[in-house]
C-alpha cells in the first residue's frame, strides 16, 4: 500500500484540492452519469451496447480526471504503480469512446476496422505501460493513432447526411468533442504548456446525449400513455362482445367470472342458447395472451355466433367452429368446451375441443365430464363427439379454462385438479354467484402471481314445480 510523502503538508493538500476541485467535481459527475447509465442497463435486463460502452467510457473518463490532477500526483508521489496506472488509463479510455460512437450509429459501417484496430493498438500501448512504465515513444504513437482516427470520424460525420433527428442532435456535440480531444492530443504531442480544455467538449456530448435522452424518454411516455388508452378501448371492446347476466330462467341459474391477466385476454365465454328449457355454455381459450389472443377470442365469438342453429349438438357446433377458425388464427388455436341442458328431455350434450374437463357436483360427489376432441383452428379434419348424460336436479356443472388448475404457487405446485374438485364440493350451499366468487378467490390466495386468464362458469339444474 502506497503512503503519502511526509515531506507534503496539509496546506499543501488543501491548496492542491482548491486548483482541482472543478476538476474532481466534473469527474465525479462524469463518472456518475456512466454508473447510471450501467444502471439503467442492469435494470433494463437487456444487453445495449449503446449503454455499455457509454458507461464504460464515461466511468474511465470521469475517473482518468482524478488520476491526472495535481491532488493525485501530489499525494501519490513515491509510487512507482501510480505513474504506470495513470498513463495506461490515457490510452485505455479512448478504446470504449470509439466502441460507443460504432454503437450509436455514429460511424460508417467501414469504420469498424477502424475501431477495432485502434481498440487493439491501445490497449496494447496500456499494457506496454504497465509492464515497462511510461514511455515518450508510446504518447507519441497514441496521440498520433488517435489524431488520425478522429480526423477520419470528423470528416465522414460531416460529410454524412442522415434523416436521423438524433443524430443530428448529437452530431454537433460529438464534433466538438472530437475538436477538443484533437486539440488536447496535439498539444500533448507538440509539447505545450497550455490548459486541458478536453472535459469541457465531453461535457458537450453528454448535454447532446442527455438532450436526446431526454426527448426519447417524453416520446416514451407519450407512447405508453397512448397504448394505455387504446388498450383500455380495447378492454371495454372485449368486455362488449361478452354477454350481460343470464336471464332468468324457470330451472338455469347461471353465473360466470372473467378475471383477466392483462387488459385484454384470450378467454371467452357466451351463452348460446338462454332458455327456460334449454341452456347453451360455451367457454373458450385463446393461446397466448394480450392483444393477439383478445382478436382471436372476437374471432371465436362471430364463429360461435354463426353455430347457433346447432346448438343442440355440441359436436357439431364445435366443428362449425372449427370450420370458421382454421386458417384464420395466425397458428394460434383455441381450446372450447360446450354444455347443452335441455329441461324437457331432461338430457345433457357435452362436447370439448382440448379443453380441461367439465367438472359435474351431483349429491355431494364431483364427477368429471370428458369428451374431448383436438383444439380449434388448428386441423381442418377435426371431429367431435357428444357425451350424453341424464339432468338431475340439484346439479352443478363447473366450465373453466386451465388458468385455474395451472394457477402455481410460491413453490411452484399446481393449483390442480383435485384442489378445484375440492373448493366445488365446499359451494354446493353457495348460489352460483357465490361459488364463482369462491372458486376465483381460492385460486388467486393459493397462486403467486396471475400467469394467466381466470375464467369460470357455473350452471344449477333447478327444475320448475
Amino acid at each position: 500500500m502506497h503512503a503519502p510523502s511526509p515531506e507534503i503538508t496539509a496546506d499543501q493538500v488543501l491548496q492542491a484540492f482548491r486548483r482541482d476541485a472543478p476538476l474532481l467535481f466534473l469527474g465525479a459527475a462524469i463518472a456518475a452519469v456512466g454508473l447510471v447509465a450501467a444502471l439503467f442497463s442492469a435494470i433494463r435486463r437487456k444487453l445495449d451496447p449503446v449503454l455499455i460502452y457509454f458507461a464504460l467510457f464515461a466511468v474511465l473518463y470521469g475517473l482518468r480526471m482524478w488520476m491526472v490532477s495535481n491532488l493525485m500526483v501530489l499525494t501519490m508521489q513515491g509510487s512507482s504503480l501510480y505513474p504506470r496506472l495513470s498513463a495506461a488509463l490515457d490510452f485505455t479510455v479512448a478504446i470504449p469512446a470509439f466502441l460507443f460512437f460504432k454503437a450509436a450509429g455514429l460511424l460508417r459501417r467501414q469504420a469498424t476496422i477502424l475501431s477495432y484496430s485502434l481498440g487493439i493498438v491501445l490497449g496494447s500501448l496500456a499494457l506496454a505501460t504497465v509492464a515497462f512504465g511510461p514511455q515518450r515513444i508510446l504518447v507519441q504513437i497514441a496521440n498520433v493513432s488517435i489524431i488520425a482516427a478522429l480526423i477520419i470520424v470528423a470528416s465522414r460525420s460531416i460529410g454524412r447526411r442522415s434523416d436521423n433527428q438524433d443524430l443530428l442532435v448529437i452530431r454537433p456535440g460529438l464534433l466538438i468533442f472530437v475538436a477538443f480531444v484533437l486539440w488536447e492530443n496535439i498539444r500533448s504531442a507538440l509539447g505545450l504548456r497550455l490548459p486541458d480544455i478536453e472535459p469541457i467538449g465531453f461535457v458537450v456530448l453528454l448535454g447532446t446525449l442527455g438532450y436526446v435522452a431526454a426527448r426519447q424518454t417524453l416520446e416514451r411516455d407519450l407512447q405508453l400513455s397512448k397504448i394505455q388508452k387504446e388498450l383500455e378501448v380495447a378492454k371495454q371492446i372485449q368486455l362488449s362482445i361478452l354477454p350481460a347476466a343470464f336471464p332468468n330462467s324457470a330451472n338455469f341459474r347461471v353465473a360466470a367470472r372473467y378475471v383477466p391477466m392483462t387488459s385484454v385476454a384470450g378467454d371467452f365465454y357466451d351463452f348460446i342458447v338462454a332458455a327456460d328449457t334449454q341452456a347453451g355454455l360455451l367457454i373458450a381459450d385463446v393461446s397466448g395472451h394480450g392483444v393477439p389472443a383478445a382478436l382471436i377470442a372476437s374471432m371465436v365469438k362471430v364463429a360461435a355466433t354463426a353455430q347457433r342453429t346447432n346448438a343442440a349438438d355440441p359436436a357439431r357446433l364445435l366443428a362449425g367452429m372449427n370450420t370458421v377458425l382454421c386458417g384464420n388464427t395466425q397458428d394460434q388455436f383455441v381450446t372450447a368446451a360446450y354444455l347443452h341442458l335441455d329441461s324437457q328431455s331432461r338430457e345433457l350434450r357435452y362436447s370439448a375441443a382440448g379443453h380441461p374437463p367439465m367438472l359435474l357436483l351431483r349429491d355431494g360427489t364431483v364427477l368429471e365430464i370428458i369428451e374431448n376432441g383436438l383444439i380449434l383452428a388448428a386441423f381442418d379434419f377435426a371431429t367431435f363427439a357428444n357425451a350424453v348424460h341424464p339432468l338431475e336436479p340439484g346439479d352443478r356443472f363447473l366450465l373453466y379454462t386451465d388458468g385455474l388448475v395451472d394457477a402455481a404457487n410460491a413453490k411452484g405446485d399446481f393449483f390442480g385438479q383435485d384442489a378445484l374438485s375440492d373448493v366445488l364440493r365446499q359451494t354446493a350451499e353457495l348460489a352460483p354467484s357465490a361459488a364463482s366468487d369462491r372458486i376465483i378467490s381460492a385460486v388467486q390466495q393459493w397462486s403467486a402471481s396471475q400467469d394467466d386468464d381466470l375464467t369460470v362458469l357455473i350452471c344449477d339444474y333447478i327444475p320448475s314445480a
